[in-house]
């Protein structure tokens, strides 16, 4: 869900990139070594990302062209090859469409507000896939949902010319290695014939094409060749892999991170002064550090003077502790978020409330909060703390009163901020919660090469999390919540069917759905982060499961559909993993090495 807030922070970012682009380009202008034309450069890469957008097109097409299943299914092999080899460009050029078009088959609710709600039926390779491999598909509804693919292309295709700086084109190459690293090996756009692997390869396909493109730019020979080896390295371990086998955590600590090192190498040899920064920083080398993400992109708030620092962190923690912000006098944030346990408490449900506490480490790195998603910052999810009659219980005029009776308060907002308003207040608090996760678990010291102490269960375990059981294809690593990766501008909410605390039958809370009373939202609840979760006992909105076993085992078994529930939109698929014992005990000694340390 997308509040008006949201939107006006996207149309900022995008007047900002139009902005700097113009920027950038001066600066390319008078930069101090020879230059390539840059112009000719992008036009080889438009004609390449014409043609097999064409390609795709024709392709396509010709799924309707001819009747038998075994032809259909060929013709949409060759479709997605052309669409896999034009995906970096795409993506990059116009995320939006690039979205719908590889987007799951699940409805697309989309809601302003309370009188802009749309429900949009998927359509896409996703869906084509799912259709194509079912026993008797409807002839029919393959026609249309092909139609309608094709025909999203053909309006790419009119409109597909090409702007790109030296910039955009690393943060193209930055975005593919990203995307075929957190989401690309693990399955999420191939659900039935699980080619993912083949598919990053032809994504490398393309990266070789833009890096020979572009050999001219580089001043260092020796880099050139280093991308070209890698590439050509990482293609044939994808081309050697099989997709329940391969070893997705020697895949990332050894290609992808390789790449990214040369890709910061590049922008220095490139001279390349980057205009702005989006969730991922410029310069990162890992993709499972704190170096990694620029927290003030996930900040709706993050105007110069709201900047984080160390010292409004430490006011935030005061604030967080203080238990006189609230109406009796008797709970603070820590009440109910104990840093021993991660910042939960350890309880099904806290006295009174309704739902599990959910962990704050990490919590930074979302576009929405709560478990229903009905805030969209951590600024506004505090208003609802402080309002709820059942934990502050009190209002924002109170909230900053209280503050403005405590000289010490008084002294530090008026050094820090200016001044006392219920936001600033509100944002100390935020500011404290998005300090919070150091990304300094077993797991990423082992991925990040300073130790090597990761047991084999552990390894396995992680390529279980990214493969054959799925789970990373709702929880998306480095933070392993639902905050889709390479772009971080949306978090995916999802309709599993957890079940009442007697395990008699499907909770009652209806989750999304009390928003905004859409029919399509009961159910639906935030993918929450899986890191910590040694700590986070019990499980699930509602506290259901006691074990992290027991959570593996209800996803093994399919969700609630695949426990005989009938559950309206289940996101979750429904077919069993099969997973044995030991993979069972694998995939839980990986998730507790995500134990920050």
């Amino acid at each position: 869900m997308e509040n008006n807030f949201q939107k006006i922070k996207k149309t900022h970012v995008i007047m900002c990139l139009f902005l700097v682009s113009i920027i950038s380009c001066k600066q390319e202008k008078t930069a101090s070594y020879t230059k390539v034309d840059n112009q000719a450069l992008v036009a080889k890469v438009q004609e390449y990302y014409s043609k097999h957008l064409d390609s795709c097109i024709s392709n396509l097409e010709e799924i309707n062209a001819v009747d038998e299943a075994s032809e259909k299914l060929k013709k949409y092999k060759l479709a997605r090859k052309e669409f896999k080899l034009i995906e970096p460009i795409l993506a990059f050029a116009d995320k939006e469409n690039y979205k719908s078009l590889n987007a799951p088959n699940i409805l697309k609710v989309e809601e302003e507000d309370a009188t802009d709600i749309k429900i949009r039926n998927p359509f896409g390779f996703q869906v084509i896939e799912e259709l194509l491999y079912e026993d008797k598909f409807d002839t029919i509804e393959v026609d249309n949902i092909v139609k309608a693919t094709a025909n999203r292309l053909k309006l790419i295709a009119e409109n597909n010319t090409l702007y790109l700086k030296k910039h955009h084109i690393l943060w193209l190459l930055r975005d593919q290695i990203v995307r075929i690293a957190l989401v690309g090996i693990t399955g999420f756009d191939s659900p039935v014939l699980e080619q993912s692997l083949i598919e990053a390869k032809t994504n490398y396909e393309t990266l070789l094409f833009i890096i020979d493109v572009y050999k001219k730019e580089f001043s260092k020979s020796e880099l050139y060749t280093a991308w070209i080896d890698e590439l050509q390295a990482a293609s044939k371990t994808l081309n050697e892999g099989e997709f329940i086998s391969f070893n997705r955590y020697n895949f990332i600590k050894n290609h992808a991170h390789k790449q990214l090192e040369l890709l910061a190498k590049t922008a220095e040899d490139w001279k390349v002064e980057f205009p702005l920064t989006m969730a991922f920083n410029n310069n990162i080398t890992s993709l499972f550090s704190k170096e990694t993400f620029n927290i003030n992109f996930f900040n709706d708030y993050h105007q110069l003077e709201k900047a984080m620092s160390d010292e409004k962190i430490a006011l935030g923690r005061k604030l967080f502790n203080d238990k006189n912000l609230s109406k009796d006098g008797v709970m603070s944030c820590a009440t109910c978020h104990i840093k021993d346990k991660a910042f939960t408490d350890g309880l099904a449900t806290f006295p009174k409330q309704k739902r599990n506490t959910p962990t704050l480490p990490y919590a930074a790195y979302q576009q929405t909060f709560f478990h229903d998603g009905r805030a969209g910052s951590l600024e506004g999810q505090i208003v609802g703390v402080v309002e709820n009659k059942n934990e502050f219980h009190t209002n924002l005029e109170h909230l900053t009163e209280t503050v403005k009776n405590d000289s010490v308060y008084t002294k530090s907002f008026t050094d820090l901020y200016g001044k006392i308003t219920d936001f600033n207040i509100r944002n100390a608090i935020a500011n404290y919660i998005r300090s919070l996760g150091d990304f300094n678990s077993k797991f990423d010291k082992n991925i990040n090469n300073k130790e090597n102490t990761l047991t084999t269960s552990e390894v396995n375990g992680f390529n279980l999390f990214m493969g054959k059981a799925k789970c990373a294809t709702c929880h998306f690593p480095p933070v392993f919540n639902g905050t889709v990766p390479p772009n971080f501008t949306e978090t995916e909410v999802e309709s599993i069917g957890v079940l009442n605390l007697d395990e008699t039958g499907l909770d009652n809370d209806l989750g999304g759905y009390n928003i905004f009373k859409t029919e399509e939202r009961k159910y639906f609840f935030k993918t929450s982060t899986v890191r910590n979760v040694s700590k986070t006992a019990p499980y699930m909105h509602n506290g259901v499961y006691e074990t992290l076993e027991q959570v593996i085992d209800f996803y093994n078994k399919g969700g609630g559909e695949g426990l005989g529930y009938e559950v309206p939109n289940q996101t979750l698929p429904s077919d069993k993993l099969n997973l044995s014992e030991k993979e069972i005990e694998d995939l839980v000694a990986f998730m507790e090495s995500l134990t920050d340390e």
